[in-house]
């Protein structure tokens, strides 16, 4: 692998959930914002939400970001141009996807560049409704990712990733064979199981209906853990009910 301060940091990143009280300058804040800013962007669709409150922000982090889908901003300045949107949502959802987590990524890199650490909290969406009262949202303006940062409290260490050859296929994507889907398996799964992360944090997901326990903290890995997240009904399945409650018709059809 090749080797400079912007890969080290990028290979070295990990979730921080436990941070130090001191508060990020306004200067060190203001530039976290700023890299974010200068993400690749779709239309600059993202906007950030900021809250300075160590006692209430997730694991009492000093600093908590929301990024936005922010369409609002869009029509206003059509308005002033003397046009109106007529892009359909999804795509503009699709679109601000993209441009809201690109600018949080980069808002994390700069983070660590700084000495801060980070945790990315994807439930942002589900608490939509609590977002836009807190901050006064107006319509068209979507929640979509969480930030908490701050100066790290504990130094864990990166968590393991897919190998290369289960991620990048060239010209071709492949039909995996079952050794290397249980090689790939089994270096996440061995991976989490050596830095004891499961067991650590108690972070089991229980079984729902009549499926039998065959796992213990010894065994449990990442794939058993995924699959218990994405294979039973763990989370509400109303999306389209919240972004349309943000003034967004994703079954719109022209």
């Amino acid at each position: 692998m090749i080797e400079n301060s912007v890969i080290e940091y990028m290979l070295n990143r990990k979730s921080i959930r436990s941070y130090t009280d001191e508060m990020p300058s306004e200067e060190v804040i203001q530039t976290i914002v700023r890299a974010g800013q200068q993400a690749p962007f779709a239309s600059q669709l993202g906007s950030v939400l900021m809250t300075r409150d160590l006692k209430n922000n997730p694991f009492h982090a000093p600093i908590l970001f929301i990024i936005c889908v922010d369409v609002y901003r869009w029509e206003r300045i059509m308005a002033r141009c003397g046009w109106t949107m007529v892009a359909e949502d999804l795509l503009l959802i699709l679109l601000g996807m993209q441009d809201a987590t690109l600018m949080a990524e980069n808002m994390v890199m700069a983070a660590e560049s700084l000495g801060l650490g980070s945790c990315f909290l994807g439930e942002i969406p589900y608490n939509a409704e609590e977002i836009i009262e807190q901050y006064k949202l107006p319509p068209r303006v979507f929640p979509m990712v969480g930030l908490t940062m701050g100066y790290p409290a504990e130094s864990p260490p990166p968590r393991p990733r897919y190998p290369l050859e289960f991620v990048l296929f060239e010209d071709e994507y492949p039909i995996f064979d079952d050794e290397l889907v249980q090689r790939s398996m089994d270096i996440m799964d061995e991976g989490y199981r050596a830095q004891d992360y499961y067991s650590d944090s108690k972070a089991m997901i229980g079984l729902l209906g009549d499926r039998e326990e065959t796992f213990n903290y010894d065994t449990y890995g990442w794939s058993e853990h995924i699959c218990r997240k994405w294979g039973q009904n763990l989370f509400p399945r109303d999306l389209l009910a919240r972004f349309e409650r943000c003034g967004f018709d994703l079954s719109r059809r022209e």
